[in-house]
């Protein structure tokens, strides 16, 4: 069967088209690599004493990467999950061979490869659950040094304060063991979902390209492709994943900020810096942004961090940490937004 996307030609238009880096000697970049490999280590003692969360399983050390590396590793997985997805929803009715089929995968592979070049100069770190079993985490080198250019933020605390918030990602997906394995299977089921609407998928490729149409007309939509390439089915597996990735996210956020002040001293400048640099892209950025889905992430990180603080007010970090008991535990999407409704299900009604 011809792939829907050609993979290795993703990766070459994403090494092609990525952005430079900042200008370093290689012996500062050497010293960079070391510096953020020595503070993950050191992020790992400082979450698990404030979450009370411990690494059940062995991981591998952190890896230090630049943008075309950070791009393959993803290419990796979208492989991964993506593939049967794609041929569900082709009806496995993809021909094996023409010089259409091959055509539209090339086509495919170019968009792919563009898409995740511009995400490779934004994205900080990551912590990568599909390339293999617990997952790996991922560090952007030359955008953590950019950033800190930009922001005019010590180096030291800048890099210790994003160890803080991906290493909080590593330590859920290890201290959880059966995390990985529910958000995989919630990836097969949104998977599985695709065969329960019958428009076929040329229908909803026009419908994605309208929404791209409308969007760089409407600079106040809020359709990504996402929204209208899924069924309805879907979407029910959407809302349970958004959930689950809105804790996560909002969780990581709670965590760098409430261990910064005792060992970053420049937390509260760098946090109040970073949120101006979030919102202050200019206009086209921001449709392509939304597009992609990530103002959704952008939302997930403000809802997920308030959801933890208030659970936290009134439970406890012990408390709050009930959440990774098991999937039934894990707040539903209303709950987000309604932290006393997830602490009334799991821990009980509040006393008179």
């Amino acid at each position: 069967m011809v792939q829907l996307v050609d993979w290795d030609l993703a990766a070459a238009t994403a090494r092609r088209l990525r952005r430079a880096g900042p200008r370093v000697t290689y012996a500062e970049a050497a010293a960079v690599v070391a510096d953020l490999r020595r503070l993950t280590d050191e992020a790992a003692g400082h979450v698990s004493d404030y979450t009370g969360l411990h690494s059940q399983v062995a991981h591998p050390p952190v890896r230090v990467v630049d943008r075309a590396d950070w791009a393959g590793a993803n290419i990796a997985g979208l492989r991964e999950v993506l593939t049967p997805l794609m041929s569900q929803l082709a009806g496995d009715r993809i021909p094996e061979a023409g010089v259409g089929a091959t055509v539209g995968s090339r086509l495919t592979g170019v968009q792919a490869g563009t898409v995740l070049a511009y995400l490779s100069g934004k994205v900080l770190g990551q912590y990568e659950v599909f390339s293999g079993d617990p997952g790996q985490l991922l560090l952007v080198a030359p955008n953590i040094v950019e950033a800190e250019q930009k922001l005019a933020a010590d180096p030291r605390d800048f890099r210790l304060w994003v160890c803080l918030h991906e290493v909080t990602h590593r330590i859920q997906f290890t201290a959880v063991p059966w995390l990985r394995r529910h958000f995989l299977s919630e990836v097969q089921a949104f998977v599985d979902a695709s065969r329960a609407d019958g428009t076929p998928l040329a229908d909803r490729l026009r419908s994605a390209v309208s929404a791209l149409a409308d969007a760089a007309r409407n600079p106040d939509s809020r359709a990504s492709v996402l929204d209208v390439v899924q069924t309805p089915a879907q979407r029910a597996v959407l809302d349970r994943l958004t959930a689950v990735m809105t804790l996560l996210e909002g969780h990581a956020e709670f965590v760098m900020d409430g261990v910064g002040p005792d060992v970053v001293p420049t937390v509260a400048e760098i946090r109040r810096k970073f949120n101006r640099r979030r919102q202050a892209a200019n206009p086209l950025e921001k449709v392509f942004r939304r597009l992609l889905g990530v103002e959704v992430k952008l939302r997930q990180y403000a809802e997920g961090r308030s959801f933890v603080h208030a659970v936290v007010e009134r439970v406890g970090m012990a408390g709050f940490n009930q959440a990774y008991e098991s999937p039934e535990t894990l707040p539903r999407l209303p709950e987000i937004t309604d932290p006393p409704a997830w602490v009334a299900r799991v821990h009980g009604p509040a006393p008179a």
